[in-house]
């Protein structure tokens, strides 16, 4: 498969479902993500690490590379602690991440992750619960069905979509690494 690898399989979810779970309403603490993106019209998401917008400076908002941790993150230091592990594990400089729940017979609509954010870095899904067949994801011409405690990379830049054919919410960890050949190649045209 050329638009998906399998990183890591066996991952321990529950502490990441206890963290969400702590909170009565999770999914409404944010909800600006579906009035904003109609492609994930239909998802829910908590932002842990967004833009900066200070630094929009009259970029789109997926040409801003720079981000940073949300207030809302403060709340979910497991996610905070393994996208961190991960990202020093790969060599990674961690960017924007999100919790996003597709609700059972929901769908993200077919899109490609356009500008130059999204460019040079790497997009990553670990699974945090799925109904028992998978996540179902498209990208390009392959599809894959993601299992809970899988971290998956795959190629947002091809175009992807996805659909909840379960009768369970699926919950991933959604977040984007800048690889370390991106990271010197930012810092020379910094000079």
């Amino acid at each position: 498969m050329k638009n998906f690898v399998l990183i890591k399989s066996g991952i321990d979810v529950q502490p990441f479902l206890d963290e969400i779970n702590r909170h009565p309403n999770p999914w409404e603490l944010h909800t600006g993500r579906q009035d904003k993106i109609k492609v994930q019209r239909e998802a829910r998401a908590i932002p842990l690490r967004g833009i900066v917008k200070s630094k929009i400076m009259g970029r789109k908002r997926y040409d801003v590379h720079e981000s940073r941790f949300t207030t809302i993150s403060k709340q979910f230091p497991v996610c905070i602690e393994f996208i961190k592990q991960f990202a020093q594990e790969i060599g990674g400089e961690l960017s924007r991440a999100k919790l996003v729940n597709l609700p059972p017979g929901n769908r993200v609509y077919l899109h490609i992750d356009r500008g130059e954010y999204y460019k040079i870095r790497n997009r990553y899904h670990l699974v945090l619960s799925t109904g028992p067949e998978g996540s179902y994801l498209k990208a390009g011409d392959e599809s894959v069905r993601m299992k809970t405690g899988e971290l998956w990379w795959f190629d947002n830049k091809a175009p992807h979509e996805s659909y909840n054919d379960s009768d369970q919410d699926r919950i991933h960890l959604i977040f984007d690494l800048l690889p370390k050949t991106a990271q010197q190649s930012q810092a020379g045209s910094a000079d």
